[in-house]
């Protein structure tokens, strides 16, 4: 796999600095349409071998780009507030916006291949983590961006001789740490892991590009020509049409569905919804006071038809929580920021540290159900969504995190009598809006959607909770009640 990378390439210094004056231009250029057009960004990853030159790439198109549009991000050891998170979230949190380029000096490879060539994980694991991230890139891809991947590479003897080098020059030996050397002991296993994983992870979305890192003029050029010959080809091509990821849905030939099977009638007395209050939103406080609870993470997602008593439940269960503990996120329609980046970005940067509750009053299924109803996006982003979705999931319960998700569920006549009573009190009259009674009309078509969200993505670590709310009483001591137990069994 390194056998071309290995063959001593050059570039004469006469050659060199006549072309790079024309390659500076021409990236300058195609970084300014890049900007006006903002259609897409860029994503460069920069790895490779130890004395390769991967910092002096990448401080070399910081050079040559306009620093205006270009973000570089040196990744190393993870913080303690990344620590908290999924692995991920340092990298969503740095994605660049539709427009600019991002540089990543270290990688969502980096960890895992470090952590197998010293033996912390097995190649079971590591093969694990190379497919979540080829899914990650296939969504980065579907959404727009274009994604560069380099490997720097030397030969055993070149990267022996290079370090040698640097280390006797007083300008750069301060580049060689006993880290360094310490790699290079151990290059055979790092070559083994990084073909393996170069073997599972360059796919049409997101080759890798191995390229020589003994020359410097070279290295230089050809990183150069290969960024502007991908954005250049990108600017100037229509956009192409992407696939959706996901099997076919089935069609509904007897019309009976989950949705259907729910009994909406079930009540609670006022009587014993006020001991079942104060009974859960005791255990509720008691189980967040728990020592154990520092080490878990919460994320509670409230969805539901229009006027089901999302924020009567929401408030149930803040009023047992301590205020400085959590964070309700409500989700309205995308701004500017947003629209500039993947659609799970605004979800992932409101991921919580341990010990902390995140409720969202609407979510990142809306992806499955308004913006597919609505046709706020094609039939393949909506498709492809669902496996995005559980692979977002999947990482938070990794992390240690409890996953609830409620949907609530009411008739359609209990949600014209609620409609109608809003708009009869006055200070009801702000929650009943033109897009309510639009989004009415819809009725069955958001059936149709919530059954499909269900049945995609409810699993075994984050399951749906199906909440009947005709009665609001009811609802209300079945979420406190559920999220009890899916805390309480998180703890044990």
């Amino acid at each position: 796999m390194f056998e071309s990378a290995e063959l001593g390439h050059k570039i004469d210094k006469a050659t060199y600095d006549k072309e790079v004056p024309v390659l500076r231009e021409a990236l300058l250029d195609a970084q300014l349409d890049l900007a006006k057009a903002a259609n897409f960004p860029v994503i460069i990853l920069v790895g490779g071998v130890d004395g390769a030159g991967r910092g002096e790439t990448v401080n070399l198109l910081n050079e040559w780009m306009d620093p205006r549009h270009i973000q570089s991000h040196g990744m190393g050891n993870p913080s303690d507030e990344e620590l908290e998170r999924p692995l991920m979230w340092r990298f969503w949190r740095e994605l660049p916006p539709k427009g600019k380029v991002g540089i990543f000096f270290g990688s969502w490879y980096t960890w895992a291949i470090l952590s197998r060539v010293f033996g912390r994980i097995k190649n079971a694991d590591l093969d694990q983590c190379m497919e979540r991230n080829v899914r990650f890139e296939r969504m980065l891809n579907d959404e727009g961006a274009l994604i560069l991947k380099f490997w720097l590479h030397l030969s055993k003897d070149k990267q022996e001789k290079r370090l040698k080098a640097m280390e006797k020059n007083p300008k750069t030996r301060w580049r060689v740490t006993e880290r360094d050397w310490m790699h290079f002991k151990m290059y055979d296993k790092f070559r083994k892991v990084a073909e393996r994983v170069m073997r599972q992870t360059s796919t049409a979305e997101a080759p890798w590009m191995i390229i020589e890192g003994e020359d410097e003029r070279y290295r230089s050029l050809t990183v150069g020509k290969v960024i502007l010959e991908a954005l250049r080809k990108r600017l100037d091509a229509a956009e192409a049409p992407h696939d959706a990821h996901a099997p076919p849905l089935l069609p509904s030939i007897d019309k009976l569905h989950i949705l259907k099977t729910l009994d909406l009638n079930q009540k609670l007395t006022k009587r014993k919804y006020d001991l079942d209050l104060e009974k859960y939103q005791g255990k509720l406080n008691l189980l967040t006071r728990d020592p154990k609870f520092k080490e878990v993470t919460v994320i509670v997602v409230f969805e539901g038809n229009d006027a089901a008593g999302k924020g009567g439940s929401i408030r149930r269960v803040t009023g047992a929580l301590d205020a400085r503990q959590y964070q309700v996120t409500p989700i309205a329609t995308p701004t500017e920021e947003e629209r500039a980046q993947p659609y799970l970005w605004r979800f992932w940067r409101h991921v919580p540290r341990k010990g902390r509750v995140s409720i969202f009053d609407r979510s990142w299924y809306g992806r499955v159900l308004v913006e597919r109803v609505e046709g706020y996006c094609s039939n393949a982003d909506w498709m492809r969504a669902y496996g995005e979705i559980n692979d977002f999931e999947e990482q938070l319960v990794r992390n240690n995190t409890v996953v609830v998700k409620f949907w609530l569920s009411i008739s359609k006549e209990e949600q014209l009598r609620r409609f109608e009573e809003r708009q009869k009190t006055g200070f009801k009259r702000f929650k009943i809006t033109d897009e309510d009674w639009r989004n009415r009309e819809k009725w069955e078509d958001y059936e149709m959607a919530v059954c499909d969200m269900v049945d995609r993505t409810s699993s075994e670590m984050s399951p749906w909770i199906l909440v009947e709310a005709n009665d609001k009483n009811f609802a209300r001591i079945k979420i406190l009640k559920t999220l009890c137990e899916r805390i309480e069994a998180a703890l044990k």
